[in-house]
């Protein structure tokens, strides 16, 4: 007889070794009825778990590739959205920790996205005439929908460039949310003049621009961003860069313009990983992105005689992520063995099929 839901007040107290004991002994009992996708930015004591690991969209596409019943995402809401939608019928996604959001996927809502539309609309007609919707997947499930509703796309921080010459075959504007930096450095690799990239403050009314703007703009770029990656600037490479002139700089392209234009390459996180790891020994990188990626990857290439730095001075993680920690975890799986399912991620199935109607428009581009 399976006992009740296991309250999360009993893991609270415990000792992070006593976590991790329960964890492997919870997944030796249920074996392979679960995965455990661990996404790059998870901190440590937990990404150890992982039995796939990879930024959000890959990890959504490999969990859904296996014959796991649960499927435990250790990452962000949006990307066990994700893996709910793209996983098959019989497969559970579950959260560890509810509280593991995305403020740069908060910042841009379905009540704000329609109130843009509808103020669009004022100024330009119909925008399903006018203009493409595309949303970085760093979005929740109903803005995707909206997307998909719309005749928008998803894109990716490695895909985006293709994605956005998709969205201008289409129709001649573009509405990019909810990353700002990330669809101006696209633009702006695509030779789109930075003053007809304009950004679109949700909480002004039309955005804080003229109509005559508006009309002009090539692309409305949300004003949304990634609290991490705001953290670099170009200060930092210049004064690394006069300590290191034959050094390398890798940078995530949610960074800011600036930081990105003086970056050696710009490209997603398993770009990064990729890059340095194929890069030549010996080899001095400094990373714009996310802590315990950098971290990990300094660990794994320092055989070779790379040395890997962060590139802001202060310390700076996904703090949302770090709420999943080795008590939530444990507390997930125990429920598990006991035959409780806590935290399910599940996307209305309405919303799921528009919203992977602009995941596939999506994949069928990139």
């Amino acid at each position: 007889m399976k006992s009740a839901t296991i309250a999360f007040d009993r893991f609270n107290t415990l000792q992070d070794e006593q976590a991790q004991e329960r964890i492997r002994a919870a997944r030796a009992e249920l074996g392979d009825r679960a995965v455990l996708l661990c996404h790059h930015y998870q901190r440590a004591d937990v990404y150890q778990h992982a039995d796939l690991t990879g930024d959000s969209l890959k990890l959504a596409r490999l969990a859904s590739q296996t014959d796991s019943e649960f499927i435990i995402f250790c990452g962000v809401h949006f990307m066990a959205e994700v893996a709910d939608m793209l996983s098959q019928p019989h497969q559970i996604a579950i959260l560890p920790d509810l509280a593991a959001g995305c403020s740069m996927a908060d910042m841009a809502n379905l009540a704000k996205v329609n109130r843009c539309w509808r103020e669009l609309t004022e100024v330009l007609g119909n925008p399903d005439e006018r203009i493409t919707p595309v949303t970085y997947i760093n979005s929740a499930a109903d803005l995707k929908a909206f997307c998909g509703e719309h005749g928008g796309i998803v894109c990716t921080s490695t895909n985006a460039p293709t994605i956005m010459d998709w969205a201008f075959a289409q129709r001649e504007k573009v509405l990019f949310f909810p990353d700002q930096h990330l669809g101006r450095w696209t633009g702006f690799k695509k030779g789109i003049a930075l003053e007809e990239m304009l950004v679109w403050d949700p909480d002004l009314e039309y955005g804080g621009l003229t109509p005559d703007q508006i009309r002009k703009a090539r692309v409305l770029l949300w004003k949304g961003h990634c609290s991490v990656h705001q953290m670099f600037q170009e200060n930092h490479i210049r004064r690394w860069r006069m300590q290191h002139p034959d050094g390398l700089v890798i940078s995530h392209p949610e960074s800011n313009l600036d930081v990105c234009r003086n970056s050696d390459y710009v490209g997603s996180t398993e770009y990064i990983i990729k890059t340095i790891k194929a890069g030549a020994s010996g080899t001095r990188w400094l990373v714009g992105t996310e802590l315990n990626l950098v971290n990990r990857l300094a660990e794994e290439v320092r055989p070779e005689g790379k040395i890997v730095e962060f590139m802001a001075p202060t310390v700076c993680m996904c703090s949302t992520m770090q709420r999943i920690d080795p008590q939530h975890l444990a507390w997930a799986l125990e429920n598990l063995v006991e035959g409780k399912v806590v935290n399910r991620i599940s996307v209305p199935e309405h919303e799921a099929a528009l919203a992977r109607v602009a995941l596939e428009r999506m994949l069928a581009v990139s």
